[in-house]
């Protein structure tokens, strides 16, 4: 049974949708932030970055979202989370996760916490509204590779919809949020009104409101 160390609307979000999805026997263990769990010292013999997500899998600990979700996809290739080996398809799924968790994501994580990049407090909104901007043009992006498709890399679900939902979903509140975007909304909702959206959602406590 796998065991994913989370905390609610955190990265561990996509992973939670991913295990959901594919039907496995998985157990949250619930790591919370507020006391600073993820920098104990039990925690950090499994991830040494203390950041969360991390995936036991048979005693072995895997951290990093993306790296995670390659994990369980390639594990699990009769769910086909992935394109096979080779072909063009797979180059493009790996080329938008890279985007989404390397740079897209990022630059969230900027906006969300804008003092743990600066030393001058009075900046910290002149980098909230920046970093929004700069979201927002990362959204447009995505919604032109959408284009008519229902799923980010052609027909079907692959692991990059469930960091798109997740890194979407973290923008509701902006100015121009992702739901503004006419390819965008129509994918998210897609996904809203499935079972494995619902269900993890209502664990989570995240509020599908938006996407009715």
């Amino acid at each position: 049974m796998y065991k994913l160390f989370y905390y609610p609307g955190n990265a561990s979000f996509a992973i939670h949708l991913i295990l959901k999805d594919l039907g496995v026997e998985y157990k949250l263990e619930f790591v919370d932030r507020k006391s600073q769990s993820q920098k104990s010292k039990e925690y950090l013999r499994l991830n040494p970055t203390g950041r969360i997500p991390t995936l036991l899998d048979n005693g072995q600990a895997i951290f990093e979202s993306g790296a995670i979700a390659l994990y369980l996809a390639e594990k699990h290739p009769e769910h086909q989370l992935l394109p096979p080996l080779g072909t063009t398809e797979r180059a493009s799924c790996l080329q938008w996760l890279f985007y989404l968790t390397s740079t897209l994501q990022p630059e969230l994580m900027v906006y969300f916490y804008p003092e743990k990049h600066t030393t001058n407090a009075t900046l910290c909104q002149s980098i909230v509204t920046a970093q929004e901007n700069r979201i927002i043009s990362m959204y447009g992006i995505l919604n032109d590779q959408l284009g008519e498709r229902d799923y980010l890399i052609g027909s079907s679900i692959s692991i990059c919809d469930y960091f798109l939902f997740m890194l979407c979903h973290w923008g509701s509140e902006f100015k121009f949020a992702p739901m503004k975007f006419p390819n965008l909304a129509r994918c998210l909702k897609r996904l809203a009104h499935t079972e494995t959206f619902q269900e993890v959602c209502a664990t989570e406590g995240a509020s599908l409101a938006v996407y009715s």
